[in-house]
């Protein structure tokens, strides 16, 4: 079953200490039984080589896959033109990371705020996630920005990206239930699956958080099945508490919803 847990969804336990990377590796495999690691930056904690192999190593003795590598810290738009220059720099580096890994989905954040895409900045992000795609597509692996914060939070921000593109190399990680509208917060709830369908011929992978399980998840799941999504259903606990109970019902949750 092709469920994986985000290692965000344990940032409590990593802050604390609690967790490293191979921990991280080991409660997936032997306390939720899954096969794919999911992995955040801010886990891996490194840009070394040396260390991404050893990483890579954990992964191949427990017959493990990468289904992303959702990397903080290198969005693509800084309103600081030397922000933006640091972040691409910053992003190369983690795409060598996730080829070492062998990761299949690869997330990299538009940034920028939540307004209409002004064009200099719908130019800049073509441009860049096409170079990504590209070195993405050589990997064998899918690039883009997750459904989450600044400009991506917009379905018409999200769809004029991906048109621009226009890249067999770029797929959006869409986290569930997330979207806004310009100046007025959050989407009705019965908006929601008519923008999903909208961006669901560029979905690569998926996030799914505890209201979107407890409410609305059955429903998700199945409109982005009969759209053709075929990805990784990945979890994502954000409350940074009680996280190995919480990340165990909500890997309940979806795999009850897939399995429907």
């Amino acid at each position: 079953m092709k469920i994986s847990i985000a290692s965000f969804s344990f940032h409590g336990l990593i802050a604390a200490g609690l967790m490293d990377i191979f921990g991280y590796i080991e409660s997936v495999k032997y306390r939720y039984r899954l096969d794919a690691a999911d992995i955040w930056n801010g886990l891996l904690r490194s840009t070394d080589e040396d260390f991404a192999r050893k990483v890579r190593k954990a992964l191949d003795e427990r017959e493990m896959s990468v289904s992303n590598y959702h990397i903080d810290g290198v969005h693509l738009w800084d309103a600081d033109p030397a922000k933006r220059e640091q972040n691409y720099k910053n992003a190369l580096m983690h795409l060598k990371i996730a080829e070492i890994l062998g990761a299949k989905t690869i997330r990299i954040d538009t940034g920028g705020v939540l307004e209409p895409i002004p064009q200099e900045q719908l130019d800049l992000l073509a441009m860049r996630y096409r170079e990504y795609a590209q070195r993405a597509q050589d990997i064998g692996a899918t690039l883009g920005p997750e459904t989450h914060w600044g400009l991506s939070l917009n379905i018409d921000n999200m769809e004029k990206i991906a048109r621009a593109v226009d890249h067999p190399g770029y797929g959006i990680l869409h986290h569930i239930g997330r979207w806004h509208n310009f100046g007025s917060g959050e989407v009705p709830v019965e908006q929601e699956p008519i923008n999903d369908t909208r961006i669901a011929p560029w979905i690569a992978h998926t996030h799914v958080d505890p209201r979107i399980a407890r409410d609305y998840l059955p429903e998700r799941v199945n409109l982005l099945k009969d759209a053709g999504y075929t990805g990784y259903w990945g979890i994502e606990l954000g409350s940074g508490v009680n996280e190995h109970n919480d990340v165990t019902w909500l890997v309940a949750e979806v795999t009850r919803a897939i399995a429907a």
